[in-house]
């Protein structure tokens, strides 16, 4: 009874990462360059796949839609992060702030069963290629990606949720860049103890149920390669996987030590949480464009086309 008559919180302070206003200048500079580089660099690789007919096929379907979640993710976090690093004003409503907490596990969901579905293709194309065109159809590949919005929309539901209802009535003080379920909770009135299990229960089964997948298609596609007696064969198949093991070894890295850890350690996680909201977003691309022969051809068919038109143009 005694928390119901407290005043609820219709704002919160997001205190960043520092106070500092030198500090706050250099993390201005490098939040607004890695939003750029990650806009710039997700856009090329979707504008080359949709050009490059070529490049019309599961695989870099699945990288495409990659480089939008990638897009549509730190758009989430980073624009509001540069207001508040301007701004001498730091508060963020209620609403947005929850708004916030459900895009972000919404996308974060949505990326992480995207990754396991990136695998589970690969693991077709290696171990059952003459199938692989059957398997992996135009429809089958649209309906793949649409599950893994969907199951991401639930995961982010069941998130948010119960957040909205947990009674804060002050301090509003959040000690992060964005609104981050650890941080919250350490808000709250009450004991927030049986929100932080379900919270951990929902994204451990979330990323657990990813991590099999993973790990289950990199076990056949690994027994599969080393069963080719041509060095070259194995060197071209275990290339195609190489970029995307990369990436998924720092995803679940860093959202295994942010999300599956208790609140009262959320304090260590702000640098990770940069690492992961803003780094890895930015370094997708790269690492996908430095390692895919492909993609890199078609870049360069692709600037020579715009290189052409400016040619004409002129002319």
């Amino acid at each position: 009874m005694a928390v119901q008559n407290e005043t609820r919180v219709m704002e919160f302070i997001l205190l960043g990462l520092s106070s500092n206003p030198d500090l706050r200048v250099i993390f201005f500079v490098f939040f607004l360059t890695m939003y750029l580089g990650t806009i710039a660099g997700s856009l090329l690789i979707m504008v080359t796949i949709y050009v490059d007919t070529q490049l019309h096929t599961p695989m870099y379907f699945f990288l495409s839609t990659l480089s939008f979640i990638d897009l549509f993710f730190t758009t989430v976090t980073i624009p509001r992060s540069l207001v508040n690093l301007l701004l001498p004003s730091k508060t963020i409503s209620f609403s947005e702030c929850i708004a916030q907490l459900f895009f972000l596990h919404f996308i974060g969901g949505t990326e992480c069963l995207h990754l396991s579905l990136m695998a589970y293709d690969r693991y077709v194309a290696i171990c059952n290629p003459l199938r692989y065109t059957t398997i992996m159809t135009r429809h089958v590949c649209l309906l793949l990606v649409l599950s893994t919005w969907v199951l991401g929309l639930i995961h982010a539901f069941a998130q948010v949720f119960p957040t909205i209802h947990m009674p804060f009535c002050g301090p509003n003080k959040i000690d992060h860049f964005f609104c981050e379920t650890h941080a919250l909770y350490v808000l709250v009135c009450s004991s927030s103890l049986f929100i932080e299990i379900v919270d951990m229960l929902n994204s451990g089964l979330l990323i657990l149920c990813c991590f099999l997948v993973v790990s289950i298609s990199y076990t056949f596609i690994i027994s599969t390669v080393l069963k080719i007696r041509s060095a070259e064969g194995r060197q071209r198949a275990f290339s195609t996987c190489a970029s995307h093991l990369l990436v998924v070894t720092i995803h679940f890295g860093s959202s295994v030590f942010i999300y599956l850890r208790p609140s009262v350690t959320f304090a260590a996680d702000k640098p990770l949480s940069v690492f992961y909201a803003v780094v890895t977003p930015f370094l997708n691309p790269f690492i996908y464009t430095l390692r895919n022969k492909e993609v890199k051809k078609a870049m360069k068919k692709l600037g020579s086309r715009k290189v052409s038109f400016l040619k004409i143009h002129r002319i």
